[in-house]
C-alpha cells in the first residue's frame, strides 16, 4: 500500500466537497483542519473546482487534496497541474486510469461489480472506488464481491452517513469512506464554517467510536487484589474472573495485583480501530507511548497507552 493509501486509510473520511465560489475553498480547508479532517475531495462537478484545488494545494499544503468526479484524462491533467494529490472518479474510464498511471498520480476509480475490478486489477490498480455504495447494494455486497479478490480494498461513496460509515469501516476489505454530510453544500455557500467544523469533529468521533471499556486499579499485591474482588462479589454479586495480571470484578472492573500503570490504575477506553484514533489523537496534540502498542497477527494495532495520566489515572485505548 503506498504512502497516500495508508493516509487515507488512518483519516477514515474523505470529505466529498462541491464548491461553488473557490474563494471559500481556504477556510472551508482550515475548518476540516480545525475538526481533525486534513483531506478533501473536491469534485469537478463545478467550474470553481480547479481554482479550489489550487487555493487549498497553495494555502493549506497540510491537507491532502484530491480531485473528485474526474470524467476525462483533461479534468485530470488541470487537477494534478492545479495541486491534486489524487485522483477520484465514478467510473472506471481506461483513459483517465492509463493517464494517471503514466503521469504518476494515484488513481481510484469507481466500479460496482466484479467486471470493474478485474479491469482495475489488470491496469495495476488494487484500491476502487465503490460507487454508489448504498444503491449498489451497501457493504453486504462489499462482502460478496470482495472475497474472490483477495488484496482489494474499497472506497465505498455516495449515501454515506454518520448513520452508516461505522458499518462499512468495520471491514477490513475498507480502506476509508468518501462522504459529504459534514461538508453540506448550503453551509459551503453561507460560509459557515464553524458549522462544518463541528459537523467535522462529530463526524472523526463517530467514525472512532470511543466509549469506556473498564477502569483497573492498582494494588500492592495479588492477595490484596483478590481480597478486593472477592468483596465486591459478596456486596454486589459481581463476577470473579482471576487472570494472569489481575482480577476482574464484572467486564468493567479490573484489580491489579501489582501497583500497575497510573498512580492509582488506568482507565481502558474502546475505539472501533486504534491506528486511526492514534492518528486523529494526535492531531488534537495527544501523545502515546508506543512501546505499550500491541498488534494482532494482521499487524493492526490492538492496543496502546497515552503518554499523558490523568487525574491519577494512566488511559490505554483497546480494541
Amino acid at each position: 500500500m503506498n504512502e497516500l493509501l495508508k493516509k487515507l486509510k488512518l483519516i477514515g473520511i474523505v470529505p466529498v466537497i462541491k464548491i461553488n465560489d473557490a474563494k471559500n475553498a481556504v477556510p472551508l480547508a482550515e475548518a476540516l483542519m480545525r475538526g481533525g479532517l486534513p483531506c478533501a475531495e473536491v469534485t469537478f462537478r463545478t467550474a470553481a473546482a480547479k481554482e479550489a484545488i489550487r487555493n487549498i494545494a497553495t494555502n493549506c499544503p497540510e491537507v491532502l487534496v484530491g480531485a473528485g468526479t474526474v470524467l476525462t484524462p483533461q479534468q485530470a491533467r488541470e487537477a494534478a497541474e492545479a495541486g491534486a494529490q489524487f485522483i477520484v472518479s465514478p467510473g472506471l474510464n481506461e483513459a483517465v486510469v492509463r493517464y494517471c498511471i503514466e503521469k504518476n498520480i494515484p488513481v481510484v476509480p469507481g466500479i460496482n461489480n466484479p467486471t470493474g475490478i478485474e479491469q482495475a486489477l489488470s491496469l495495476g490498480l488494487s484500491t476502487v472506488k465503490f460507487f454508489p455504495a448504498e444503491q449498489s447494494g451497501g457493504i453486504n455486497a462489499i462482502k460478496a464481491m470482495s472475497a474472490p479478490y483477495e488484496g482489494v480494498t474499497f472506497l465505498p461513496t455516495g449515501g454515506i452517513n454518520a448513520g452508516n460509515v461505522c458499518t462499512y469501516l468495520e471491514n477490513g476489505k475498507v480502506l476509508c469512506c468518501g462522504g459529504s454530510w459534514m461538508v453540506p453544500p448550503d453551509l459551503i455557500d453561507g460560509e459557515d464554517f464553524a458549522g462544518i467544523e463541528k459537523l467535522v469533529r462529530e463526524a472523526v468521533d463517530t467514525v472512532l467510536g470511543f466509549k469506556f471499556k473498564h477502569i483497573g486499579f492498582n494494588s500492592k499485591n495479588g492477595e490484596a487484589a483478590a481480597e478486593a474482588v472477592e468483596k465486591l462479589h459478596r456486596i454486589f454479586s459481581f463476577g470473579v474472573d482471576k487472570r494472569s495480571a489481575s482480577v476482574f470484578a464484572s467486564p468493567e472492573i479490573e484489580v491489579m495485583n501489582n501497583p500497575g500503570r497510573g498512580t492509582l490504575g488506568h482507565v481502558g477506553i474502546y475505539t472501533h480501530n486504534v491506528a486511526r484514533a492514534v492518528y486523529h489523537l494526535g492531531l488534537r496534540g495527544v501523545e502515546f507511548d508506543m512501546s505499550t502498542a500491541t498488534y494482532d497477527k494482521q499487524g493492526e494495532m490492538k492496543f496502546v497507552y497515552l503518554k499523558e495520566e490523568i487525574h491519577g489515572f494512566a488511559y490505554h485505548l483497546v480494541h
